[in-house]
């Protein structure tokens, strides 16, 4: 990736990473379940993201002013004041265009629904019920909407301002949009000077993602690689670990390293496995300020991840609520000569069909690296699908099949030998409906007026998900592999449940708050703890050896430990 400075961020590069990020983001959620009760069979997801942003943000500003007993305007002005100052310009810009719209609508006490769809940012499929998260007003929807259309229509034109496909028109910015849309497109870092698919910088698909560099101007020195001359000179993988014992000559490499079954862990996911979260805080007014923003940047240049706390791939300790423990910091316990060797090549809306693009930038050699543990976890996205005909676009198990063997020959052609393959069952969604449809929502707690049953109306999944993990199953059992083994598990959201119930915790804070879909943090961690058991008892040749000399390699290189 060409060179980019850093300076950029504060003021065009949020201004523009957002709407381009938010153009580019499908984020599909997890599947509910065809056992829904009737009156919560899904209303239909007319435009997706835009939809669902707008009636978010809609909602804040509303409750905001009523929170604070002050005007729509007020309450607008309050949420860009509590963003961070690198994002304020593009908060003021959307409420110059939408804001006195927005006000007009809600003095005239129509809901965050009615304002969104006649501002056309949520829109009806022909043939289709109006989507909508909030009870429908008592005149009903479709005259409601009509009803704030006209005031709309009568009051002052709505205010233009330059898109960002203008302004991505400007010379100086348009090298700037292509390489954020490269970023979005590719998953690749955003700074990456040498070219080997590893960053020295943490967001934007950098090392949060993958394991850091540590010479991002040399592009055969990067995590994972087998060391080059036993690191007698330099560190070629990035582990820490080089140069020469001066006691008996013999490189630490060699030492330490050589026999003890290094391996990488490698991630092939979805927003889940890219750990998606929207902080509550967001949403919540009654708690909300200025601190309740300050990773909004990060985020937002994470693309609403945090793959540093992940389930595979975490390394971090988590800030956004329970505690980080992951697969790859189990494989670096085991064996400290697998720092930072990880690759999480995640995508919110990742399924079997789009991964076969996403697993092309994975970054593994045959002859030069070390074997990977690959997880194929695309738990959800098959099945949900955020397409009007949700049923019509779920993927069939014929689909899935080639889909999946697709993705096994490509990693067989990369993957090193003796790597391992590990597939993961989708999601159940009858656990969300059973345990959170009468909660609240974080929207929902000011008025007590929206559950997740609402929600999981409004953004309507359904469910095919045992028929598409006993295709994944069946691959396991009978297709076999040159460079690596291939196993099965179910995703385990049943034995979370119930190891975090004899921790004394309930089931519905095993979900994401905010989107009621994803596995929250805890449920990472613990996730963590079942998948590691099944391995040792299961697949021990998955997990490699532990290296006997893990206590001398961090007395001696515990300067070098660092993520």
């Amino acid at each position: 990736m060409m060179r980019a400075s850093r300076q950029i961020f504060p003021n065009w590069f949020c201004i523009l990473w957002l709407p381009l990020l938010l153009r580019a983001i499908s984020c599909s959620p997890l599947p509910a379940t065809e056992l829904l009760p009737p009156a919560a069979l899904p209303s239909g997801l007319s435009q997706g993201q835009t939809c669902v942003g707008c009636v978010l943000v809609v909602s804040v500003i509303e409750q905001l002013a009523q929170w604070h007993n002050s005007t729509v305007k007020a309450a607008m002005e309050r949420l860009c004041n509590y963003i961070p100052e690198k994002l304020q310009g593009f908060c003021y810009v959307l409420a110059e265009v939408y804001g006195p719209h927005i006000a007009e609508l809600i003095d005239r006490e129509m809901n965050a629904d009615v304002v969104c769809h006649s501002l056309k940012l949520c829109k009806q499929d022909p043939g289709q019920p109006l989507c909508h998260l909030y009870p429908p007003p008592k005149v009903g929807l479709s005259a409601a909407i009509w009803k704030a259309k006209k005031i709309l229509k009568n009051s002052k034109d709505l205010k233009r301002t330059v898109g960002v496909p203008s302004l991505c028109a400007f010379p100086l910015l348009a090298d700037l949009c292509e390489r954020i849309k490269y970023v979005l497109r590719s998953k690749l870092p955003f700074e990456d000077f040498d070219g080997d698919k590893f960053s020295t910088f943490p967001t934007l698909r950098g090392y949060h993602w993958r394991g850091r560099d540590c010479d991002d101007k040399n592009t055969t020195v990067y995590p994972g690689r087998r060391p080059d001359n036993w690191d007698v000179k330099s560190d070629s993988n990035c582990n820490g670990i080089w140069g020469v014992d001066p006691k008996d000559g013999i490189p630490y490499e060699e030492k330490f390293c050589k026999g003890a079954d290094s391996q990488g862990v490698v991630l092939l996911g979805d927003s889940a496995g890219a750990h998606f979260h929207i902080p509550p805080e967001w949403m919540t007014v009654t708690q909300m300020s200025a601190k309740s923003f300050a990773n909004l940047p990060m985020a937002f240049t994470d693309e609403l991840d945090w793959p540093q706390f992940s389930e595979i791939t975490g390394f971090l300790n988590s800030t956004i609520g329970g505690w980080t423990d992951s697969l790859y910091l189990r494989l670096r316990r085991r064996n400290r000569c697998n720092h930072r060797d990880l690759q999480n090549i995640s995508q919110n809306g990742g399924s079997s069909r789009n991964l076969l693009g996403l697993i092309k930038s994975l970054a593994r050699n045959q002859l030069l690296d070390n074997p990977a543990i690959v997880i194929y976890a695309t738990i959800g996205n098959d099945v949900c699908n955020g397409n009007r005909d949700t049923l019509a676009h779920m993927t069939t198990p014929k689909e899935m099949f080639s889909n999946v063997m697709q993705a096994l020959r490509y990693l067989d052609s990369r993957l090193p030998n003796s790597s391992h393959v590990i597939l993961t069952g989708l999601v159940d969604g009858r656990f969300l409906w059973d345990n959170l449809h009468n909660r609240y929502h974080p929207l929902g707690q000011l008025n007590r007026d929206v559950t997740y049953s609402q929600l999981y109306s409004f953004l309507n999944c359904l469910q095919r998900a045992e028929q598409l993990s006993n295709v994944l199953k069946e691959i396991a059992r009978t297709q076999k592999f040159s460079n690596f083994d291939v196993f099965y598990m179910d995703f385990p959201l049943k034995q979370t449940a119930e190891e975090w119930h004899k921790m004394g915790g309930e089931p519905w804070q095993l979900i994401e708050p905010v989107d009621g879909f994803h596995p929250s943090q805890i449920a990472a961690a613990l996730g963590t703890g079942i998948t590691w058991q099944k391995a040792l008892h299961e697949w021990p040749q998955v997990l490699g050896k532990e290296n006997p000399f893990n206590d001398q390699i961090e007395a001696i290189f515990k300067d070098q430990g660092g993520h």
